[in-house]
């Protein structure tokens, strides 16, 4: 840890304190850059300073500003002067004084207000009736302006001060974090909540009562409920319910309003067979006291799903998706028998084949990853053994990975899907199955392109000495220990995997990917290992991309997202949004226009969340599948090579 990743550090931790270059002033900034080349001293001092200055400095700007905050709102705006705001704060300055300061909160105030105006003024149009319309005559457009500007007021107030909530502990993680992130993105600090979270998305699962929260306002509001969950068994607790407070049982209920989501959450999770005490205000006002066994969480997104596809000939193609390379580290520790995504994906075959699938698509889209130990053994249940990938450590030693067991599961044709979110674990697989031609590979440009491996230490058991007693829980530090290589050589870091062949994506436009974060570990090579590549069933690359690309010019699915993708990345650019009426509705417009071309395209639901995309109502599987043009073009291919004996062949 030298000056040099010291300044690597301090620039995150800058970017980490005031994101949005809405509170530090230049001069603030100066002061502490002072720090930034001796991060590294105060470590091995064991003594900081920044986080403690940081914290300082920020309060008293948010200070400030909450006192610019009565005066700006007060003024008023002229909704028609034509301002702009710049969105990106890459572009933007830090604030030489507290003029321009204030000026910088007038505008982003003043979008704020227009913003909600306009959301009040549609609302009213989408609830007009005869009877509404009548009595709409009677609110005036002053009143909506005043009701725009109470809400944005009562929104920042909350906002500032929760800021001003954050405790020491907080700036510490902020600062921990920023110093671990200099080494690379995927080296972090996880304080207890974090490590928690983790947990639970490693293994698909947590204890508590299965709501989905979100802030509202200074309130702990309910979104959703999870299907099968505690809340859902226990019946009374609905979406848009308010939690007002939250008991043990037969304990002194806590008031969580005004509480930041995380910690309100602390408060509503634990163990299982426990029972928590709500008080929730319904949306019609009435309180209601909610007891809830507690129970553990399923959270299904999570899990393996699988299903079958009839082509054109009555032929049935499997469908396999896996969001994510889950396992539960803590039950296996504790010799219990956690859930796996191996097992999962191994049962999911076994149930197509009795189907009689003659194909079979592997679904690895948005799959972020997970344990590399489900990587290898994936693997290994389309491959009759051999090398899968090769890990490296720190002193430069390589091991590699194998699939010991030469028993295939599922031996027939196979397509993988993957697009730029499809990372770590996922790219693991898709290259090893690339690499032994065992699969034709379909997705965009390149995969996220992670090829590092990640421990996670828990610093409790680590730092077991007596004095550290007294600071409880300490979080968990997950650190890059190894990067892995493909069997040919390559590593899978930075560059990802290449498919096959590229097909158009509305994520063209993102710059997503490993190549685009900062201080990412270059792409190397290592030399590679011996195989034998795949002597059953498997595509003729050079035909499928041909047959491909005659199918998607010919998709007129395909050409939309090719033309949307293009407007998505000219709308990206624009950075520098309007800050006056007449410049926000033409956005709204252009947006609304926009949204309306993916609905029709079918890229969208018409019923779908315009704020999320989320859709309000849960499509079943088969549903998405039938609309998802990537499904669409691999059952195109698994039909033509299935029923026209064009599977096996020379991979080229």
């Amino acid at each position: 840890f030298d000056d040099k990743l010291s300044k690597k550090a301090f620039t995150l931790y800058l970017r980490q304190l005031d994101p949005r270059k809405r509170f530090l002033l230049q001069s603030d900034v100066d002061e502490l850059g002072a720090f930034a080349e001796h991060i590294d001293d105060e470590l091995r001092r064991g003594r900081m300073v920044l986080p403690d200055a940081g914290m300082q400095i920020l309060g008293e700007r948010i200070q400030q500003v909450r006192a610019m905050l009565d005066p700006i709102m007060n003024k008023g705006f002229d909704p028609e002067r034509e301002d702009y705001l710049e969105s990106d704060p890459k572009k933007i300055s830090w604030a030489a004084d507290r003029k321009e300061l204030q000026d910088r909160w007038r505008r982003v105030l003043k979008r704020q207000v227009l913003d909600e105006y306009l959301n009040i003024v549609e609302k009213k149009k989408e609830k007009k009736t005869p009877t509404t319309e009548k009595q709409g005559k009677n609110i005036t457009r002053s009143k909506i302006w005043k009701t725009a500007f109470d809400a944005v007021h009562k929104r920042n107030i909350h906002y500032l001060n929760r800021l001003l909530k954050e405790s020491r502990q907080d700036h510490y993680n902020r600062y921990f974090d920023a110093v671990a992130r200099a080494f690379d993105p995927h080296t972090n600090y996880m304080p207890p909540t974090s490590k928690e979270d983790f947990d639970i998305h490693m293994s698909g699962s947590l204890e508590g009562i299965g709501a989905l929260l979100r802030e509202d306002d200074g309130h702990i509001k309910v979104v959703r409920i999870i299907p099968g969950s505690a809340a859902e068994h226990q019946g009374q607790l609905q979406a848009e319910d308010t939690i007002l407070s939250v008991a043990e049982k037969d304990g002194e209920p806590v008031d969580i309003s005004e509480m930041r989501i995380r910690e309100a959450v602390s408060y509503i999770r634990g163990p299982k067979g426990t029972e928590v005490v709500l008080t929730v205000r319904k949306p019609d006002g009435v309180k209601q006291v909610i007891p809830i066994v507690r129970d553990v969480v399923r959270i299904e997104e999570t899990y393996v799903k699988s299903t079958v596809l009839k082509d054109s000939h009555g032929e049935k193609t499997g469908y396999i998706r896996i969001p994510s390379f889950y396992r539960d580290f803590n039950a296996a520790r504790d010799a219990e028998k956690g859930r796996n995504v191996t097992e999962d994906t191994r049962s999911a075959l076994v149930k197509l084949k009795k189907k009689g699938i003659v194909g079979l698509i592997l679904d690895l889209r948005n799959n972020g990853g997970g344990a590399l130990t489900d990587a290898v053994e994936i693997s290994g249940l389309f491959l009759s053994g051999g090398p899968v990938v090769q890990v490296k450590n720190s002193q430069g030693m390589i091991r590699v990975l194998e699939d010991e067991d030469e028993h295939v599961v599922y031996d027939g044709p196979l397509i993988v899907l993957v697009n730029q979110f499809s990372a770590s674990a996922s790219e693991i697989l898709a290259a090893a199955l690339q690499d032994y031609g065992r699969a034709l590979i379909i997705g965009g440009e390149h995969t996220h392109g992670k090829g590092t491996v990640q421990a996670l230490v828990d610093l409790n058991r680590n730092l077991p000495l007596l004095h550290l007693k007294k600071y409880d829980d300490l979080g968990a530090l997950k650190v890059t220990i190894q990067k892995f290589y493909r069997i040919t050589g390559g590593s899978t870091q930075y560059k990802g995997v290449e498919p096959d062949f590229v097909v158009p994506s509305m994520l063209d436009y993102l710059k997503s990917g490993e190549k685009y974060m900062d201080n990412s570990l270059p792409w190397d090579t290592v030399p590679g290992v011996k195989f034998a590549p795949w002597q059953g069933a498997r595509f003729n690359v050079y035909t499928a991309k041909k047959r491909s690309v005659d199918w998607i010019a010919k998709s007129k699915k395909f050409q939309e997202i090719k033309a949307m993708s293009i407007k998505a990345e000219e709308r990206r650019e624009q950075t520098k949004i309007a800050d006056f009426l007449e410049g926000m509705k033409k956005e709204r417009a252009e947006a609304a226009l926009a949204r309306k071309e993916m609905v029709a395209a079918g890229l969208i639901d018409q019923d779908s969340d315009p704020d999320t995309g989320r859709k309000k109502e849960k499509k079943s599987l088969d549903e998405e599948l039938a609309e998802d043009p990537f499904v669409g073009l691999a059952s195109f291919l698994m039909d033509e090579f299935t029923s026209a004996g064009r599977i096996i062949g020379k991979v080229q």
